[in-house]
């Protein structure tokens, strides 16, 4: 049965603000206590959807998680409205307050490592959700994302959503943003590469750790597997995640020639293990170039009327190394053979380009048809969610906007909205 790659992506959410929350992200940092515009982010990330639509690709969505979350304030022992927590929770705590306004649900890469199929003993699709130990901002994600998933993916003929790792740093977990999948195409068996990090003394936090990799691993009875060690010169540029200097499609690896600490020792396994591997190491650009670009999150994605194309962030085209880079992997002789370039800045000031905002899941016909299909999308669909949101997420929100009771329930409704229009369809 042939098999295809779905990309979620994280729908952004209507408090999507700049408040620096994550240590280690340069663009999260540069542009903190800056005036975000949630609107205009949702629909930037709503266009690229459907240019992927558009070109006959299964595109699906996760619903932003609502925020700012009361629930976890009241579990915290503030009382009174939510009005009144909110703003108890704003002067006692700031960064606690600034954590539940974040709307860093909308990087779905980090929502989960998901197993294809073939991949896995039982042979399912098989999601074990992110624990995000490491930012308070994420780990609070945690059981709404794995409750989203559960809602998605509810059929376990097919799926299997486990419950997170230990919230600990001990088990620090990032999901996909670390691990990649290669093999001869979707369908087939492929190999399972790991990406960790490790205590090194790096001047940014190294967020997952091996041992995450190989609990994720025997959780879902990964057949074939691969635990890879990232460069630390990659993490001190600030490639937080590795899908910051590497993404992989299928039988293609495409990485920073720096990506990897064991690089040599990787490549050999992976040539074994992988028919027809195709390795695309580019050394022209430096790791600063890399990171500011963000050219290694771009979607590496499988075309429908076959060949591959990179979902490229627009801010590859200004540098011109960069463009040089990608022209060169354009011309070259690999399945790459076209270069979609999309505009997802809101999303890019806050550190997260196209790669960031998907979560990819590789389903056959059979488990295709098993997905709830609320959460996948036409044309229709995506011109009913713009219309959505234009009609209720707010234009901008400069930071002393998040202490306003007015956003708060101007987000709220916007949530509403979104409920009642998952539920209406």
């Amino acid at each position: 049965m042939s098999a295809i790659e779905i990309n979620f992506d994280g729908l952004i959410g209507p408090m999507h603000n700049y408040a620096g929350l994550s240590a280690g992200n340069v663009a999260s940092a540069l542009n903190a206590l800056g005036t975000s515009q949630p609107r205009a982010a949702a629909l930037q990330g709503l266009a690229k959807m459907r240019r992927l639509v558009e070109r006959g690709l299964t595109q699906g969505f996760f619903p932003p998680l609502r925020r700012p979350d009361t629930k976890l304030l009241r579990s915290i022992g503030f009382g009174g409205n939510d009005a009144a927590m909110l703003a108890a929770a704003a002067e006692q705590d700031p960064l606690l307050f600034n954590a539940v306004c974040s709307a860093s649900s909308m990087w779905a890469a980090n929502a989960a490592t998901v197993i294809a199929a073939p991949d896995s003993g039982d042979g399912r699709v098989h999601f074990v959700p992110a624990n995000l130990a490491t930012m308070l901002h994420r780990s609070i994600e945690v059981r709404q994302t794995e409750a989203i998933l559960r809602s998605i993916f509810n059929d376990n003929s097919y799926f299997s959503v486990h419950a997170p790792l230990p919230s600990t740093q001990y088990f620090s977990d990032e999901g996909a943003a670390n691990h990649m999948r290669l093999t001869p195409d979707h369908g087939a068996s492929g190999i399972n590469v790991f990406v960790h990090g490790a205590s090194r003394g790096s001047r940014f936090p190294e967020r997952q750790v091996l041992r995450a990799g190989e609990a994720v691993a025997r959780i879902c009875d990964v057949r074939s597997v691969s635990h890879q060690l990232q460069a630390q010169a990659a993490i001190e540029a600030g490639a937080f995640h590795n899908d910051v200097v590497a993404v992989a499609n299928e039988h293609v690896l495409l990485a920073h020639a720096e990506a990897f600490e064991h690089r040599d020792a990787m490549m050999a396994a992976l040539e074994a293990a992988v028919p027809g591997f195709t390795p695309i190491e580019i050394d022209s650009i430096s790791l600063d170039d890399a990171v500011t670009s963000y050219l290694f999150n771009s979607q590496l994605i499988t075309l429908s009327e076959g060949g591959m194309a990179l979902v490229l962030p627009a801010e590859t085209q200004a540098n011109p190394r960069v463009k040089a880079a990608i022209d060169a992997i354009l011309a070259a002789d690999n399945p790459i053979s076209e270069a979609i370039v999309v505009d997802v800045r809101e999303s890019m000031r806050n550190g997260g380009g196209p790669a960031c905002l998907r979560l990819r899941v590789p389903v056959n016909e059979a488990a295709c048809a098993a997905i709830d299909p609320r959460y996948l999308l036409d044309a229709r669909k995506v011109d009913a969610l713009s219309a959505l949101v234009e009609r209720h997420w707010p234009a901008a929100i400069a930071p002393d906007d998040l202490t306003n009771p007015a956003l708060w329930a101007e987000a709220y409704a916007a949530h509403d909205a979104l409920d009642g229009w998952l539920a209406a369809n």
